[in-house]
């Protein structure tokens, strides 16, 4: 046993290693391809074939509905303006009070001066007699109804164009801001949307909707980063619609705002991967029937929902284009359709 154990098993564990070390570096070094047999048919060397996908010109509907982020915000103080030069003579209202629009709000006088008249007595005496200026009342009135704020005092003095009065309407709008992509889709955007205020009343139709306002008071959207400056704005353009009267909302509560621009049926639709620029004119890659290279092709655009965009001109239903515009030196978008790819 004791010669087993400390010669014969040792002898036997560096025998086995030897062998694995050499059936290693065989395998390593000398074992080329002829060690291995080719399956029956296989290739003789490994390779693919890869094509670029493609997509089919279909028919279709889309729907240009566009969804943002919004914000009740007030409404800003509507400014009156002084329509003359002069003084301030008479005050309508006081400050804090509430008017309705069109009522007056303050009186500016204005003392133009008149030329002296000349009178001659009966024995041809001149005499200048002084006259008194003539006074030129201007009225200031209330641009809305609302809370009215008094910018000037009895007696001041005010040119042409000061702000003397501004009124505060106490109503609310909702606005979001836009994308430069949502922006070209809202360019024939109706009067009206769609919002749903988290929290807040059931959804209700806004009216007046305006597009295109600088950003100064809408907050940015939330992006889930907890160190991100709540106070700035989200962009510098934005759509805007009126609360109804009779709805209930406050300052600051958020929700989404629905705007539907358009729907077309039965349109001939490509992805909007396929086309370079969505806004009126775009590029497609149109691929022949003959497998060749893939030739670019101006075609005009309609409505886009965001996926699939209308097709008006350049193509026909059947055809096939790439479906993602190839990578590399792509030659830029001519016309209004320069928008790149957005999506």
């Amino acid at each position: 046993m004791g010669f087993a154990k400390h010669l014969l098993f040792p002898a036997l564990r560096i025998l086995i290693w030897a062998v694995i070390a050499v059936a290693l570096v065989k395998l390593a070094f000398f074992s080329g391809g002829a060690g291995l047999a080719a399956a029956p048919g296989a290739p003789a060397e490994p390779g693919g074939v890869f094509t670029d996908p493609v997509a089919t010109v279909t028919t279709g509907t889309v729907a240009n509905t566009v969804t943002v982020e919004a914000t009740v915000v007030p409404d800003p103080a509507v400014e009156a303006k002084a329509a003359k030069e002069g003084a301030v003579r008479y005050l309508a209202v006081t400050d804090g009070a509430h008017v309705e629009a069109g009522a007056a709000l303050l009186e500016i006088r204005q003392e133009v001066p008149v030329d002296p008249v000349e009178r001659v007595d009966a024995d041809g005496n001149v005499t200048v007699v002084e006259q008194k200026p003539r006074v030129v009342r201007s009225t200031v009135v209330a641009p809305a109804s609302g809370t009215v704020s008094l910018r000037v005092m009895l007696d001041q003095q005010v040119a042409i164009g000061d702000v003397v009065a501004a009124v505060t309407p106490g109503t609310f709008s909702v606005a979001g801001p836009l994308s430069a992509e949502q922006q070209y889709r809202l360019l024939d955007a109706p009067s009206e949307a769609s919002v749903e205020v988290r929290g807040g009343p059931a959804p209700f139709t806004c009216n007046g909707l305006s597009t295109g306002t600088d950003v100064t008071t809408v907050p940015a959207a939330p992006t889930g980063d907890p160190f991100a400056d709540p106070a700035a704005p989200g962009a510098t353009v934005q759509v805007r619609c009126a609360v109804p009267a009779g709805t209930t909302v406050f300052p600051g509560l958020t929700g989404t705002m629905t705007v539907t621009a358009g729907q077309a049926t039965d349109v001939l639709v490509v992805p909007v991967t396929a086309v370079q620029g969505l806004f009126a004119t775009g590029n497609v890659w149109v691929v022949g029937d003959d497998g060749g290279e893939p030739e670019m092709k101006q075609v005009s655009l309609g409505l886009t929902d965001g996926k699939m965009v209308q097709v008006t001109e350049g193509l026909a239903e059947g055809d096939t284009v790439l479906e993602f515009i190839p990578v590399g030196d792509v030659p830029a978008v001519e016309g209004p359709g320069m928008m790149g790819q957005a999506f």
